[in-house]
């Protein structure tokens, strides 16, 4: 007897919703253990420095502040002198744990507006300093450091305020030139950006030329780097990063389906103009936010979200949160490295995320051949 129609169609529709249920089951299993792995490179990063720290008792100095928890850390022994209880604290929770955040906040802001403006462009290679970004901070910088008096503000100084301001206002001046009545066309944007980034760089390079002895310094913060961080900045970056992934995570559903076609996503009832603007803000001001402190940091962008969707899918729901998790660990390790491996002396993370991510992300690329984007 002839099968029914629903009857041919049963077994395939039956297979594709378990394939889907057991790709669910992996993507929660792996923000389980990125999370766990994200607190054990913490705690690894607090303990690796000039000073050695075992990892137990970095595990009871940081634990031991917390409310109703009592309980008072053994102090090591250190090769070459004595440490005392406040001088352990003081290394751990006032030097390196600050910046073990702020790099973790950093990383994952970068690797979340990343993989927004891959979605939002559609392009593997879009990254969150495409519309301008970094040439607005960083012009920003550098005449903060080249001003000839003293700005602060709330304890901060002017190189912060002014890449965070120049960031933003070159993708508003981005926006503004791409727009095109009450649509924002995507290659206009692009190209908008990249003429935009080349003019503000090429006041950045003449700046440069008359720096003097502020060159060096101005080389770094270019460069990327966390020198010299504090728990102010932390507090800072932390709500913008917070704040920017769930606006964007909320619009999660639909970048997945702007994937297809804008004129598609727009019969299904979604106002792309507005997500569109509504993404690129949240991406923009959360990049802003975490670079103002950092200097430009580069490569977390492109191989940390484009890493994440070759080994779970293109799914915003899960590819966001991944992205943030492995975009913290990634930063976090890349800079426990750049501050231990010519120590004392530490060298610009931006130089170790170029030169570790880029034959992982070749190696991804030769393990996975033939994976289309999306």
């Amino acid at each position: 007897m002839a099968r029914t129609v629903s009857e041919a169609f049963s077994g395939p529709v039956a297979s594709y919703r378990e394939g889907m249920r057991v790709r669910r089951r992996s993507r929660i299993y792996a923000l389980l253990v990125l999370t766990g792995l994200l607190g054990a490179v913490i705690l690894f990063a607090t303990a690796v420095g000039s000073v050695p720290i075992p990892l137990p008792t970095a595990f009871e100095v940081m634990i031991s502040r917390l409310p109703f928890v009592d309980i008072t850390p053994s102090v090591p022994d250190i090769p070459g002198g004595t440490l005392s209880l406040e001088g352990l604290r003081m290394i751990i929770l006032d030097i390196r744990l600050p910046r073990v955040l702020l790099a973790g906040l950093v990383g994952a802001a970068l690797a979340v507006a990343g993989a927004t403006y891959q979605g939002l462009f559609r392009n593997p290679l879009a990254d969150p300093y495409l519309l301008g970004v970094a040439s607005g901070a960083g012009l920003g910088a550098t005449v903060a450091m080249l001003i000839p008096f003293t700005l602060t503000w709330v304890a901060f100084g002017a190189v912060p305020l002014f890449a965070f301001f120049g960031g933003i206002g070159a993708v508003s001046v981005v926006y503004l030139l791409g727009r095109v009545g009450k649509t924002m066309p995507t290659t206009t944007l692009i190209l908008a950006g990249v003429a935009l980034g080349s003019f503000l760089a090429s006041i950045t390079s003449y700046l440069m030329t008359i720096a003097g002895e502020q060159l060096q310094g101005l080389v770094f913060w270019l460069l990327g780097g966390l020198y010299v961080a504090k728990w102010s900045e932390v507090w800072v970056v932390l709500p913008a990063v917070l704040a920017g992934f769930v606006i964007i995570w909320i619009h999660a559903r639909p970048l997945n389906v702007m994937q297809l076609d804008e004129e598609q996503a727009q019969q299904l009832g979604i106002n792309v103009g507005r997500v569109k603007l509504i993404l690129l803000g949240a991406a923009t001001l959360t990049t802003s936010a975490a670079i103002c402190f950092t200097g430009l940091i580069g490569f977390v962008g492109i191989i940390v979200p484009h890493a994440v969707r070759l080994m779970w899918g293109p799914d915003h729901r899960f590819l966001l949160p991944l992205s943030m998790l492995v975009g913290a660990i990634f930063l976090i390790l890349a800079d426990t490295l750049a501050r231990t491996i010519v120590s004392p002396v530490g060298i610009p993370v931006g130089v170790i995320t170029a030169f570790c991510g880029a034959p992982f992300f070749l190696y991804l690329l030769r393990k996975r051949k033939g994976l289309a984007f999306f």
